[in-house]
């Protein structure tokens, strides 16, 4: 009944733009933080980005500090990613996951429910 669903991945040319959708059902949105991680093959899965349920604050990775921008709104139960710049290096899996956090953190185990991915391809 929990679920957590990924959406808006796709191929993109590096310096190109994306934006991540993470819907949620079964569970409302704004009790929780989410978080979005990625994992690139052969590597292990690494936080990118979290938002908090309380004020909204965010979090972001050094690594994509400056190019990710995460939002929420409440009112769809949904978590948006919008990343510009796009890097080869970003090519991943995109997960995102929810946890009954009140500030955000980038630590998987703090997060009980997660998504089945959405694929992020950067290439020319």
């Amino acid at each position: 009944q929990l679920q957590l669903v990924e959406s808006g991945g796709g191929l993109v040319q590096p310096g190109g733009s994306l934006r991540l959708s993470c819907a949620a059902s079964g569970f409302t949105l704004d009790n929780y933080a989410i978080g979005w991680f990625r994992q690139a093959p052969g590597k292990e899965r690494e936080g990118v980005s979290c938002i908090s349920s309380s004020d909204g604050s965010t979090f972001y990775a050094d690594s994509v500090k400056g190019r990710f921008t995460i939002s929420r709104d409440n009112a769809k139960n949904t978590v948006y990613l919008q990343i510009k710049s796009l890097k080869p290096e970003d090519t991943a899996v995109y997960y995102c996951a929810g946890g009954p956090l009140r500030l955000c953190v980038l630590y998987e185990y703090e997060y009980d429910y997660w998504g089945q991915g959405t694929q992020v391809t950067v290439s020319s």
